[in-house]
């Protein structure tokens, strides 16, 4: 198979593909997994080894900083050498990550480097699934398997806070980075299912890459600390990235890619909505718990329902989006968001089974976008482009909590929206919240009015084509 073909979608999808299906759900879920399992263990950490919160937060902020560069790097990477080379080298990587951390848990900065190398492997994973899905399946398989997908994911983000808060309290956190090793058992099934593939003979435009990873690093960074030095170097850093891949022979990005008007609203839609989802569900527990009194048991309670209706709507997602186009689903999770956010903003102060219900919805909706926005995304990238252009998709999907959630955070403490607004709402302690989630579920209509004006009505019907 020669990976610099033209744009084209397999018609037909071969045995040993089919085998390797149930083994990109694995990979993905682990993969996923490690994004929110430490996050309840940052006390423990923070005791051992006597750290302020802003030294433990490392913990967590290394490994999101690498793995959302790293997605853009695996994307890349694919675009020039073998899916089944590359996602080795990431399993394996991950797993030495793991390993390690475990062997060196009395050591600070050793459980830093060690997240950072998880972080390297474990990028590789969903950056290489979906050019893997994009690549070697036909259209028609392809929206199923992103609404699969999507249901691994949501579950793998709910229940990493659970099964971490019980490995870190009853056993010790340092067992958190053993979780992902059962994912080495995926290596041999991936060397001997995936199909071989042609090297296009590319090299890998360095100084592009650490400049985009320099970026990155520091706009996360600002977000989290507030230091104008990091926003200026971010700003330097990619100033010269763009100069970089105008200049190189073979630019780590090509610069036709962002030129696509298509691709481009497709990433700004998605950072909009996944901010926006990210940012809510920053806002929730904190609501429950400032406002109704609710302990973190009874908090979780109130947002299971949600959590596990993502798993199950996840396939459905898939199914329509087969059967209705991407466009459609898109619109329609777009919907179901902004509806969700209106009843959750117009329902505080009454019964909290209602937020519950309207949390339902987001998450179902959520699911919708995430599957048919990918799908929307795949379509107009031509097949020498996947990798990289989805790694930059995920990594900008990543990177909104993670800059977006420090800001919503900062306007709480600041009580920037503690004001009468809300039409609906009376009691003052509910202004906060309440203003705050309907500024958001405006965002999404904003975000729906700009996916309809750049992608229009209706998608390309997915044919259905012989497997």
């Amino acid at each position: 198979m020669n990976m610099a073909s033209g744009n084209t979608t397999p018609t037909t999808v071969s045995s040993d593909i089919k085998k390797s299906v149930l083994w990109i759900y694995y990979v993905i879920f682990f993969a996923v997994l490690n994004e929110s399992v430490f996050n309840v263990s940052t006390p423990n950490i923070a005791e051992q080894f006597g750290l302020d919160a802003a030294g433990v937060s490392w913990v967590v902020t290394i490994f999101f900083i690498v793995f959302g560069m790293g997605m853009v790097i695996f994307g890349k990477l694919s675009d020039m050498y073998s899916v089944k080379k590359l996602i080795t080298i990431g399993i394996v990587l991950y797993s030495l990550g793991s390993a390690l951390g475990f062997v060196l848990q009395n050591w600070y900065p050793g459980v830093i480097l060690a997240r950072a190398i998880q972080g390297v492997g474990g990028s590789a994973i969903p950056a290489l699934v979906f050019v893997m899905v994009a690549r070697f399946f036909t259209m028609e398989e392809r929206g199923k398997m992103f609404g699969i997908i999507t249901s691994t994911v949501s579950f793998a983000v709910g229940i990493g806070p659970v099964l971490g808060g019980y490995i870190a309290g009853s056993l010790h956190w340092a067992y958190l980075f053993l979780i992902p090793l059962p994912v080495l058992a995926a290596v041999p099934f991936f060397r001997k299912l995936l199909p071989k593939e042609t090297p296009v003979g590319s090299k890998l435009d360095l100084i592009g890459a650490v400049l985009l990873c320099v970026a990155v690093a520091m706009i996360i960074l600002f977000t989290t600390e507030a230091k104008l030095v990091y926003l200026l170097v971010a700003l330097v850093a990619l100033i010269l990235f763009i100069v970089q891949i105008r200049r190189a022979k073979e630019p780590f990005v090509d610069p036709a890619l962002f030129s696509n008007p298509l691709y481009r609203n497709g990433l700004i839609v998605g950072f909009l909505i996944f901010g926006t989802v990210m940012s809510v569900m920053f806002v929730i527990p904190l609501m429950l718990s400032k406002f109704y009194g609710l302990n973190p048991q009874m908090i979780g309670f109130i947002m299971f329902p949600g959590a596990i209706s993502a798993v199950v709507f996840g396939r459905v997602a898939g199914n329509l989006t087969v059967k209705r186009g991407s466009h459609f689903v898109v619109y329609l999770g777009l919907g179901l968001i902004a509806l969700s956010l209106m009843v959750q903003s117009s329902s505080i102060g009454l019964w909290v089974w209602y937020i519950s219900a309207a949390l339902i919805l987001m998450y179902i909706g959520f699911s919708f976008l995430q599957t048919a926005l990918t799908e929307s995304v795949t379509q107009i990238l031509p097949v020498q482009q996947i990798g990289v252009g989805m790694g930059f998709f995920n990594m900008t999907s990543t990177l909104a909590g993670a800059l977006v959630t420090p800001m919503v955070a900062k306007a709480m403490d600041k009580e920037l929206f503690a004001f009468r607004f809300h039409p609906l709402l009376s009691d003052a302690r509910a202004y906060l919240y309440g203003n705050l989630i309907l500024i958001l579920s405006l965002i999404v209509i904003v975000s729906a009015l700009m996916y309809f004006y750049s992608f229009g009505k209706r998608s390309p019907q997915p044919v259905s084509e012989p497997v």
